[in-house]
């Protein structure tokens, strides 16, 4: 695949997951839906390293990365899909799109890195303003338990960011599909606990459109996106990749919108653009080289 077609692969994965996340729900529950779509991950992350004859790694610094990946996606995808019963689907992107804004914190705290200017900080204080101005008025982000659900997304949001900064301080140089599979193994039995003490049911008729909501999830979500990113990354200088953080949460709430139903009130729309205006100004360094390319093309 080429690079461009790789990249706009994940703005198209990365804007509609949000949505899939809360098609899958639906007359499934949170946790079996959660349960199939890393049992799915699994089955096709395997597979993909069986044709391409891709060897998992366990030696010690890899195990230690399967290990923390796979409890920080437990944990965020947990969060990530009992919220997603009482919010927007297009707030769950923006809400992730904070992701980076948390992971530079995390970094300076934990790697003492030394990331945090002024242009970052102010960028940081942005997201917090537009999350206030989000917060304000809860009942008007989705569901009954809007505002517990958005606790929680944040909380998830604080656990991806989190398992990021220490899979970065262990530093493994395993393939990142190896990693992918390690990580979605080590989830996989977590999320069945869960999914058996939530009701251990299998759902009598599970709808057409949550059923493909599941195997999108599995198969793209879960898998050929990330690798698809780690692809980009490659390719790709760091300040055009950065810039699917800033559109993917733009296109994820039109989305649900226009498929959803998804009302996006005054309120909702300043907050939402002040976060992205906040990580614009976060990603600024990153951003500079390619504003200055399109002045001089």
């Amino acid at each position: 695949m080429s690079v461009p077609a790789a990249y706009f692969a994940i703005i198209l994965i990365w804007s509609t997951t949000p949505l899939a996340i809360q098609w899958s729900t639906q007359g499934a529950g949170f946790a079996f839906a959660v349960l199939a779509r890393m049992a799915i991950g699994v089955a096709v992350a395997a597979l993909a390293l069986a044709i391409w004859r891709i060897e998992l790694p366990l030696h010690a610094r890899a195990r230690r990365a399967y290990l923390v990946g796979g409890l920080g996606l437990f944990g965020a995808m947990a969060l990530t899909y009992w919220s997603a019963r009482y919010i927007h689907s297009g707030l769950v992107s923006v809400l992730f799109g904070l992701s980076p804004l948390m992971a530079a914190v995390l970094a300076a705290l934990c790697l003492g890195e030394r990331a945090l200017t002024p242009w970052r900080i102010g960028g940081m204080l942005l997201g917090a303003i537009g999350l206030a101005v989000i917060f304000v008025q809860g009942e008007s982000l989705g569901g009954e338990h809007a505002v517990a659900g958005m606790l929680a997304l944040l909380a998830a949001v604080f656990i991806y960011s989190g398992s990021l900064v220490w899979i970065k301080r262990i530093a493994d140089d395993s393939p990142p599909l190896a990693t992918t599979l390690g990580s979605l193994s080590v989830s996989l039995p977590l999320f069945g606990l869960v999914w058996w003490l939530n009701d251990g049911q299998l759902p009598p008729l599970l709808p057409p459109r949550s059923a493909a909501a599941i195997v999108y999830l599995g198969i793209f979500g879960s898998v050929i996106g990330f690798a698809m990113y780690y692809y980009v990354i490659k390719h790709l200088e760091a300040s055009k990749v950065a810039l699917i953080t800033l559109i993917t949460p733009a296109l994820a709430l039109w989305l649900g919108h226009a498929l959803n139903g998804e009302e996006v009130g005054l309120r909702l729309g300043l907050g939402t653009g002040l976060i992205l205006f906040g990580l614009a100004v976060h990603q600024r360094e990153e951003l500079l080289p390619l504003l200055r390319l399109c002045r001089s093309g």
